[in-house]
């Protein structure tokens, strides 16, 4: 598909070099041995001039790309509220910055832990940036597990419990099983018992849920995943870009 799509865009690009508008082309309306000798005429412009077709192949890519982002900023202006006032994500950072960075996780997920402590330098250094965390477990039965006791802890003892909960799940080592979670919530001074019994609570299946559903609106499959100025940026982005962005939504703001 991509082979005749990319094909297609040379010959456009063919056609438009030699003075025919591809939207005007009818090949319907030529006799075979026009069809022949047009094909002939595209042929030998492009093995003369083999640049053309990278050139078309660039054009083409440019153009998906920016319809591709027309699409997701669409998607994110849409479903604006629930990205960033849902009432139950955990809200961090600056909770009255002038900007929200939101974030989909997975506990499990090589690239989210390579970003979180990016993250958190950039809340730190920025001061001014309002963080939202939206558990998306989609790793298999150990992420699943992760965010149902992150949510859980939210929900029995708070924000600053679930807060340093989600940092011991970034690093935490091996697989959470009863006994991990249970030693992790013990030493961070939290009642083990009650968070464990939580876990597989309606309320807690119903935040997982309602997350997971949003995250399909946006066609969001993979973490990380952020929005930032209503844009949606997939996959990891060291803290440099991050910057680069923040910036660039604050002047647009202006």
């Amino acid at each position: 598909m991509i082979r005749l799509t990319r094909a297609a865009a040379a010959a456009a690009t063919a056609l438009a070099l030699l003075g025919a508008p591809a939207q005007a082309l009818d090949l319907s309306a030529m006799t075979p041995a026009e069809r022949d000798a047009f094909g002939e005429q595209v042929r030998a412009y492009l093995l003369a001039n083999p640049e053309v077709i990278l050139e078309a192949v660039n054009l083409l890519e440019q153009q998906q790309a920016a319809d591709e982002a027309a699409r997701d900023q669409a998607l994110v202006a849409a479903n604006l509220a629930e990205l960033e006032n849902d009432g139950y994500s955990f809200v961090g950072g600056n909770p009255e910055g002038d900007i929200t960075l939101v974030e989909f996780m997975d506990y499990r997920c090589g690239y989210c832990r390579k970003a979180a402590p990016e993250v958190a330098e950039l809340l730190a250094e920025d001061g001014n940036i309002r963080w939202v965390i939206k558990e998306f477990p989609i790793l298999g039965d150990a992420s699943v597990l992760s965010s149902r006791f992150a949510v859980a802890t939210k929900q029995i003892a708070g924000d600053d419990a679930y807060e340093d909960v989600h940092k011991a799940l970034m690093g935490l080592k091996g697989e959470p099983n009863e006994v991990a979670l249970r030693r992790l919530a013990d030493g961070l001074g939290l009642d083990a018992e009650a968070i464990l019994a939580r876990m597989d609570s309606d309320e807690v299946t119903a935040e997982l849920r309602r997350t997971r559903d949003l995250a399909q609106q946006l066609s969001i499959s993979g973490t990380p995943t952020f929005v930032l100025g209503g844009e949606l940026l997939r996959g990891y982005l060291p803290k440099d870009q991050m910057e680069i962005i923040a910036a660039e939504v604050r002047k647009n703001r202006s």
